[in-house]
Protein backbone atom coordinates (compact mmCIF):
# COMPACT_ATOMS: atom_id res chain seq x y z
CA UNK A 1 0.00 0.00 0.00
CA UNK A 2 2.73 2.30 0.78
CA UNK A 3 4.24 1.94 -2.81
CA UNK A 4 0.95 2.61 -4.04
CA UNK A 5 0.70 5.57 -2.22
CA UNK A 6 4.70 6.97 -3.05
CA UNK A 7 4.38 6.16 -6.64
CA UNK A 8 0.60 8.38 -6.93
CA UNK A 9 2.45 11.27 -5.25
CA UNK A 10 5.37 11.15 -7.69
CA UNK A 11 2.92 11.12 -10.77
CA UNK A 12 1.13 14.75 -9.02
CA UNK A 13 4.36 16.43 -8.89
CA UNK A 14 5.14 15.69 -11.97
CA UNK A 15 1.88 16.21 -13.14
CA UNK A 16 2.69 19.69 -11.09
CA UNK A 17 6.11 20.69 -12.80
CA UNK A 18 4.51 20.02 -15.68
CA UNK A 19 1.62 22.37 -15.13
CA UNK A 20 4.65 25.15 -14.21
CA UNK A 21 6.63 24.52 -17.45
CA UNK A 22 3.73 24.60 -19.53
CA UNK A 23 2.08 27.69 -18.34
CA UNK A 24 5.78 29.51 -18.60
CA UNK A 25 6.20 28.28 -22.22
CA UNK A 26 5.16 31.03 -24.66
CA UNK A 27 2.21 29.25 -27.02
CA UNK A 28 2.31 32.09 -29.24
CA UNK A 29 3.97 30.75 -32.59
CA UNK A 30 4.85 34.45 -34.05
CA UNK A 31 6.64 35.43 -30.81
CA UNK A 32 8.95 32.37 -30.64
CA UNK A 33 9.50 32.72 -34.35
CA UNK A 34 10.63 36.70 -33.82
CA UNK A 35 12.77 35.96 -30.70
CA UNK A 36 14.55 33.13 -32.72
CA UNK A 37 14.97 35.49 -35.60
CA UNK A 38 16.43 38.32 -33.24
CA UNK A 39 18.31 35.48 -31.49
CA UNK A 40 20.51 34.36 -34.89
CA UNK A 41 20.42 38.11 -35.65
CA UNK A 42 21.95 39.60 -32.99
CA UNK A 43 23.87 36.63 -30.96
CA UNK A 44 26.84 36.04 -32.62
CA UNK A 45 30.13 34.72 -31.59
CA UNK A 46 33.49 34.89 -33.50
CA UNK A 47 37.21 33.35 -33.66
CA UNK A 48 39.61 36.06 -32.95
CA UNK A 49 42.33 36.88 -34.92
CA UNK A 50 45.54 35.16 -34.50
CA UNK A 51 49.06 37.04 -35.00
CA UNK A 52 50.90 35.61 -37.76
CA UNK A 53 53.94 36.63 -35.67
CA UNK A 54 54.46 36.38 -32.19
CA UNK A 55 57.37 37.07 -29.81
CA UNK A 56 58.33 36.26 -25.61
CA UNK A 57 60.85 38.16 -24.42
CA UNK A 58 62.40 38.77 -27.63
CA UNK A 59 61.94 35.00 -28.08
CA UNK A 60 60.32 33.99 -31.84
CA UNK A 61 57.35 31.17 -30.97
CA UNK A 62 57.90 29.21 -34.30
CA UNK A 63 53.84 29.84 -35.07
CA UNK A 64 54.12 27.60 -38.86
CA UNK A 65 53.27 24.82 -36.61
CA UNK A 66 50.14 24.13 -36.59
CA UNK A 67 49.97 22.88 -33.14
CA UNK A 68 51.35 26.13 -31.61
CA UNK A 69 48.90 28.15 -33.51
CA UNK A 70 46.01 25.95 -32.79
CA UNK A 71 47.35 25.88 -28.95
CA UNK A 72 47.51 29.54 -29.27
CA UNK A 73 44.45 29.96 -30.46
CA UNK A 74 42.47 28.30 -27.34
CA UNK A 75 44.09 30.64 -25.01
CA UNK A 76 43.39 33.80 -27.18
CA UNK A 77 39.56 32.68 -26.99
CA UNK A 78 39.55 31.70 -23.34
CA UNK A 79 41.29 35.40 -22.50
CA UNK A 80 38.70 36.81 -25.37
CA UNK A 81 35.59 35.19 -24.10
CA UNK A 82 36.36 35.23 -20.01
CA UNK A 83 35.43 38.88 -20.73
CA UNK A 84 34.73 39.60 -16.93
CA UNK A 85 37.88 38.09 -15.43
CA UNK A 86 40.27 39.78 -18.44
CA UNK A 87 38.14 43.13 -17.83
CA UNK A 88 38.64 42.80 -14.37
CA UNK A 89 42.81 42.50 -14.95
CA UNK A 90 43.45 45.35 -17.55
CA UNK A 91 41.13 47.55 -15.09
CA UNK A 92 43.95 46.62 -12.68
CA UNK A 93 46.35 46.45 -15.02
CA UNK A 94 47.77 50.41 -15.18
CA UNK A 95 48.21 50.38 -10.99
CA UNK A 96 50.40 47.36 -11.02
CA UNK A 97 52.51 47.45 -13.94
CA UNK A 98 53.51 50.97 -12.38
CA UNK A 99 54.66 49.03 -9.55
CA UNK A 100 56.23 45.99 -11.83
CA UNK A 101 57.78 47.56 -14.45
CA UNK A 102 60.75 49.77 -12.97
CA UNK A 103 61.26 46.26 -11.03
CA UNK A 104 61.80 43.99 -13.86
CA UNK A 105 63.91 47.00 -15.70
CA UNK A 106 65.95 47.34 -12.95
CA UNK A 107 66.83 43.52 -12.60
CA UNK A 108 67.11 43.17 -16.62
CA UNK A 109 64.01 41.40 -16.66
CA UNK A 110 62.34 41.75 -20.33
CA UNK A 111 59.09 43.47 -19.91
CA UNK A 112 56.79 40.71 -21.34
CA UNK A 113 57.45 39.29 -17.80
CA UNK A 114 54.59 41.58 -16.48
CA UNK A 115 52.09 39.61 -18.39
CA UNK A 116 53.14 36.25 -16.17
CA UNK A 117 52.15 38.35 -12.58
CA UNK A 118 48.48 37.95 -14.71
CA UNK A 119 48.77 34.97 -15.81
CA UNK A 120 49.36 33.58 -12.39
CA UNK A 121 47.17 35.88 -10.22
CA UNK A 122 44.73 38.20 -12.63
CA UNK A 123 46.94 41.12 -10.97
CA UNK A 124 44.95 39.91 -6.94
CA UNK A 125 46.35 38.66 -4.07
CA UNK A 126 45.12 34.91 -4.66
CA UNK A 127 45.63 31.90 -2.86
CA UNK A 128 45.64 28.92 -4.71
CA UNK A 129 44.71 25.11 -3.80
CA UNK A 130 48.14 24.11 -3.32
CA UNK A 131 48.91 27.44 -1.32
CA UNK A 132 50.49 29.23 -3.30
CA UNK A 133 50.50 32.85 -2.71
CA UNK A 134 50.20 37.12 -3.84
CA UNK A 135 50.48 38.16 -7.21
CA UNK A 136 53.54 36.00 -8.47
CA UNK A 137 51.61 32.88 -6.81
CA UNK A 138 55.01 31.61 -4.57
CA UNK A 139 54.70 28.53 -2.57
CA UNK A 140 56.85 29.29 1.16
CA UNK A 141 59.65 27.40 0.30
CA UNK A 142 60.25 28.96 -2.79
CA UNK A 143 59.46 32.41 -1.38
CA UNK A 144 61.82 31.99 1.52
CA UNK A 145 65.07 30.82 -1.27
CA UNK A 146 64.34 34.32 -2.81
CA UNK A 147 64.69 36.31 0.67
CA UNK A 148 60.87 36.87 1.42
CA UNK A 149 59.75 36.91 4.72
CA UNK A 150 57.02 34.81 5.40
CA UNK A 151 55.65 33.68 9.30
CA UNK A 152 52.09 34.24 11.00
CA UNK A 153 52.78 37.85 11.53
CA UNK A 154 53.91 38.97 8.08
CA UNK A 155 53.82 37.06 4.59
CA UNK A 156 55.97 39.23 1.98
CA UNK A 157 54.63 37.12 -0.51
CA UNK A 158 51.83 39.57 -0.42
CA UNK A 159 54.29 42.60 -0.91
CA UNK A 160 54.13 43.59 -4.52
CA UNK A 161 57.34 45.19 -4.56
CA UNK A 162 59.18 42.76 -2.64
CA UNK A 163 57.47 39.52 -4.31
CA UNK A 164 58.50 40.93 -7.87
CA UNK A 165 62.00 41.48 -6.89
CA UNK A 166 62.03 38.07 -5.33
CA UNK A 167 60.29 36.51 -8.77
CA UNK A 168 63.05 38.48 -11.12
CA UNK A 169 65.65 36.77 -8.59
CA UNK A 170 64.18 33.80 -10.17
CA UNK A 171 64.19 33.90 -13.63
CA UNK A 172 67.27 35.27 -13.27
CA UNK A 173 68.39 32.24 -12.08
CA UNK A 174 66.07 30.28 -14.25
CA UNK A 175 68.10 31.86 -17.77
CA UNK A 176 71.50 31.06 -16.21
CA UNK A 177 69.95 27.48 -16.00
CA UNK A 178 68.41 26.96 -19.45
CA UNK A 179 69.64 30.04 -21.52
CA UNK A 180 65.81 30.74 -22.81
CA UNK A 181 63.47 33.45 -21.28
CA UNK A 182 60.43 31.16 -22.38
CA UNK A 183 62.24 28.61 -20.98
CA UNK A 184 62.35 30.32 -17.28
CA UNK A 185 58.59 31.24 -17.88
CA UNK A 186 57.63 27.65 -18.14
CA UNK A 187 59.32 26.81 -15.20
CA UNK A 188 57.48 29.49 -13.24
CA UNK A 189 54.94 27.27 -13.33
CA UNK A 190 56.84 23.70 -13.43
CA UNK A 191 59.52 24.33 -11.06
CA UNK A 192 63.45 24.63 -11.83
CA UNK A 193 64.00 21.12 -11.17
CA UNK A 194 60.97 19.63 -12.97
CA UNK A 195 61.46 21.66 -15.92
CA UNK A 196 64.79 20.58 -16.02
CA UNK A 197 64.09 16.86 -15.56
CA UNK A 198 61.77 17.03 -18.47
CA UNK A 199 64.45 18.42 -20.99
CA UNK A 200 66.87 16.11 -19.76
CA UNK A 201 64.50 12.99 -20.10
CA UNK A 202 63.40 14.25 -23.62
CA UNK A 203 66.71 15.10 -24.86
CA UNK A 204 65.21 18.24 -26.02
CA UNK A 205 66.19 21.95 -25.70
CA UNK A 206 62.98 23.89 -26.44
CA UNK A 207 59.68 24.40 -24.78
CA UNK A 208 58.13 23.94 -27.98
CA UNK A 209 59.44 20.76 -28.25
CA UNK A 210 58.32 19.17 -24.66
CA UNK A 211 55.78 16.73 -23.77
CA UNK A 212 54.40 18.43 -20.80
CA UNK A 213 51.90 18.33 -17.99
CA UNK A 214 48.59 20.38 -19.67
CA UNK A 215 49.06 22.93 -17.33
CA UNK A 216 52.42 23.71 -18.02
CA UNK A 217 52.09 23.12 -21.72
CA UNK A 218 49.20 25.78 -22.18
CA UNK A 219 51.46 27.96 -19.27
CA UNK A 220 53.77 30.14 -22.14
CA UNK A 221 50.69 30.53 -24.49
CA UNK A 222 48.26 32.11 -22.33
CA UNK A 223 51.02 34.33 -21.54
CA UNK A 224 50.97 35.50 -24.85
CA UNK A 225 47.38 35.75 -25.01
CA UNK A 226 47.48 37.84 -22.47
CA UNK A 227 49.83 40.02 -23.56
CA UNK A 228 48.20 39.78 -27.37
CA UNK A 229 44.87 41.26 -25.87
CA UNK A 230 46.02 43.58 -23.56
CA UNK A 231 48.65 45.07 -26.34
CA UNK A 232 45.43 45.76 -28.59
CA UNK A 233 42.18 45.76 -26.80
CA UNK A 234 40.03 46.77 -29.33
CA UNK A 235 40.88 43.85 -31.52
CA UNK A 236 39.69 41.07 -29.11
CA UNK A 237 36.50 43.71 -27.99
CA UNK A 238 37.77 45.72 -25.05
CA UNK A 239 37.27 49.09 -25.31
CA UNK A 240 38.33 50.89 -22.16
CA UNK A 241 38.85 54.69 -21.46
CA UNK A 242 41.81 56.29 -19.72
CA UNK A 243 38.91 56.76 -16.75
CA UNK A 244 38.10 53.15 -16.52
CA UNK A 245 41.95 52.17 -15.64
CA UNK A 246 41.96 51.74 -12.17
CA UNK A 247 44.40 54.51 -10.63
CA UNK A 248 47.68 54.44 -8.83
CA UNK A 249 46.83 55.89 -5.14
CA UNK A 250 49.67 58.03 -3.86
CA UNK A 251 51.39 57.26 -0.71
CA UNK A 252 53.39 57.99 1.80
CA UNK A 253 55.97 55.22 3.62
CA UNK A 254 56.43 55.34 7.42
CA UNK A 255 59.29 53.46 8.95
CA UNK A 256 58.43 51.26 11.68
CA UNK A 257 61.30 49.40 13.83
CA UNK A 258 59.86 48.18 16.17
CA UNK A 259 56.95 45.76 18.02
CA UNK A 260 53.36 46.99 17.63
CA UNK A 261 50.84 45.53 19.57
CA UNK A 262 48.10 46.89 17.70
CA UNK A 263 47.51 47.24 14.42
CA UNK A 264 44.25 49.18 14.58
CA UNK A 265 45.27 51.38 17.05
CA UNK A 266 48.26 52.46 14.70
CA UNK A 267 45.82 52.94 12.04
CA UNK A 268 43.65 55.42 14.32
CA UNK A 269 46.81 57.48 15.02
CA UNK A 270 47.77 57.70 11.26
CA UNK A 271 44.04 58.55 10.42
CA UNK A 272 42.95 56.10 8.79
CA UNK A 273 41.04 52.79 9.37
CA UNK A 274 42.27 49.26 9.92
CA UNK A 275 40.67 48.12 6.78
CA UNK A 276 42.70 51.05 4.68
CA UNK A 277 46.14 50.24 6.82
CA UNK A 278 45.54 46.21 5.29
CA UNK A 279 44.48 47.28 1.74
CA UNK A 280 47.85 48.97 1.17
CA UNK A 281 49.90 46.74 3.36
CA UNK A 282 48.29 42.72 2.41
CA UNK A 283 51.72 41.33 3.99
CA UNK A 284 50.57 42.21 7.25
CA UNK A 285 48.63 39.28 8.36
CA UNK A 286 47.70 39.53 11.96
CA UNK A 287 46.84 42.33 14.37
CA UNK A 288 50.00 42.34 16.02
CA UNK A 289 53.87 42.58 15.52
CA UNK A 290 56.16 41.38 17.50
CA UNK A 291 59.24 42.32 15.89
CA UNK A 292 61.71 40.82 17.95
CA UNK A 293 64.86 41.56 15.86
CA UNK A 294 63.81 45.27 15.42
CA UNK A 295 63.26 45.06 11.66
CA UNK A 296 62.40 48.55 9.69
CA UNK A 297 59.16 48.24 7.92
CA UNK A 298 58.12 50.54 5.42
CA UNK A 299 54.53 50.78 5.95
CA UNK A 300 52.02 52.30 3.28
CA UNK A 301 50.14 55.72 3.98
CA UNK A 302 47.92 56.86 1.78
CA UNK A 303 48.21 60.58 1.19
CA UNK A 304 44.74 62.81 1.61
Amino acid sequence: MKKIIIVFSGIILLFLLLTVILSNHSDDPDEVRDFRIAYQKDYRIYAVPIPDSIAFAGELVPLPRQDLRERLDRELLITTYQHSQTMVALKRSKRFFETIEPILKKFHIPDDFKYLAVAESNLSNAISPSNAVGVWQFLKATGIKYGLEIHEEVDERYHLEKSTEAACKYLLDSFRMFGSWTSAAASFNRGQQGFSDALNSQDEASFYDLYLNEETSRYVFRILAIKTVFSNPKAYGFYLTDEDYYPTVPVSYLSVDSSVTDWVRFSKQQGITYLTLREHNPWIRKMALNNKNRKTYGIKIPEK
